[in-house]
């Protein structure tokens, strides 16, 4: 094995899009997604079983893609990489069944890696500027909101805090719901707040009270968000009045990236941190990029942000996690390994 630039094949299942991606190293060779949103639009959110069973279709096919635009061959690959958790336990079977398979079959190894700390790894990818470390991680997507303190990209990350209910990407798309937007909420929650106030409903700021800060200071809640727009909402319906949808969906949005950037840049200050990376499919709201970027300046932080195609759930991240894992020297993963919903994130190789 080449363990100074390893050629990796990623695959990554663990929601409702199949990624394949091929890295040399830290090079990008191919990233490749085929995506079931559409499949699931109907039904207003992801159904795994509708999930695990799009993973099986089109995991082939996108492997061969990927290689195609890699321009390699299976039989140059140095290892394969592959998510085990965290996910839909029923997608994750998916990838983790065909990444044993392919490495068995090919007689390379196999690293079972972590889906979160896979996004971290992300920002390796084709890039003058290194990432550095330490640095706090805000990783935000449809399952998770996640605040980490990264030490180490493969042997030290720290869990600061994440969401105690609804996750960020869950609540846009609930929301959205409510306003009567088509899934997925992100994008159409930032479309509608196009021409609306963000200052013109006061909507809740989840654990950010003092007394909230004692036991949650880098938690987050935004159950509580939800459902007061849905009050608002009930309320003006009730009374026979319009319901002033840019405004509502820009307080909204307003609401969620006030608390996750502020969060964010205090960890960074408290923890003596000066550099915050974003990651994640939420990442594509343009408020919460634009919000991000102005505390950072402002407290003298280096923002890093991927690019946003290695925001979403991709599997060149984890195809990088791997390649650091082999050039740190770490050994391959047994293949006694299985999909893993809750695996927690300081667990980054399985």
């Amino acid at each position: 094995m080449n363990r100074s630039t390893p050629l990796v094949l990623g695959i990554e299942t663990s929601c409702d899009e199949t990624g394949v991606g091929v890295v040399r190293g830290t090079e990008l060779l191919a990233n490749t997604i085929a995506s079931s949103m559409d499949e699931h639009a109907r039904y207003g959110g992801v159904v795994p079983e509708v999930a695990a069973r799009a993973h099986l279709e089109a995991l082939e096919p996108t492997i061969r893609q990927a290689l195609a635009e890699a321009s390699v061959s299976l039989d140059e690959l140095d290892a394969v990489a592959v998510t085990s958790g965290p996910g839909l336990a029923g997608a994750l079977m998916v990838g983790v069944g065909a990444a044993k398979a392919l490495a068995v079959s090919l007689g390379v190894p196999i690293y079972a890696v972590n889906h979160l700390v896979g996004h971290v790894g992300a920002d390796l990818l084709d890039t003058d500027a290194p990432l550095e470390t330490p640095t706090i991680a805000l990783l935000v997507s449809g399952g998770h909101t996640s605040l980490l303190l990264v030490r180490d990209l493969v042997s030290d990350v720290e869990l600061l805090g994440e969401t105690i209910d609804d996750a960020a990407g869950e609540a846009f798309d609930k929301v959205a719901r409510l306003l009567g937007l088509p899934y997925p909420g992100g994008p159409e929650i930032d479309r509608a707040a196009v021409g609306g106030d963000p200052a013109a409903i006061r909507f809740p700021r989840g654990l950010t009270k003092p007394k909230d800060l004692e036991r949650h200071r880098y938690d987050f809640s935004f159950s509580g968000l939800k459902t007061a727009v849905a009050r608002w909402v009930e309320q003006r319906e009730a009374a026979g009045e319009p319901v002033p949808v840019a405004d509502v969906a820009a307080s909204f949005r307003e609401a969620v990236v006030d608390v996750l950037t502020a969060k964010a840049v205090d960890a960074c200050r408290e923890l003596g941190v000066p550099r915050l990376l974003l990651g994640g499919g939420v990442i594509a709201n343009a408020r919460l990029r634009e919000l991000a970027a102005e505390r950072a300046a402002a407290a003298g932080i280096e923002l890093r942000i991927p690019p946003l195609s290695l925001c979403t759930d991709n599997g060149a991240m984890i195809a990088a996690l791997g390649a650091q894992l082999i050039m740190a020297g770490h050994e391959p993963s047994t293949l006694g390994f299985g999909a893993d919903s809750t695996l927690p994130v300081t667990e980054i190789q399985a």
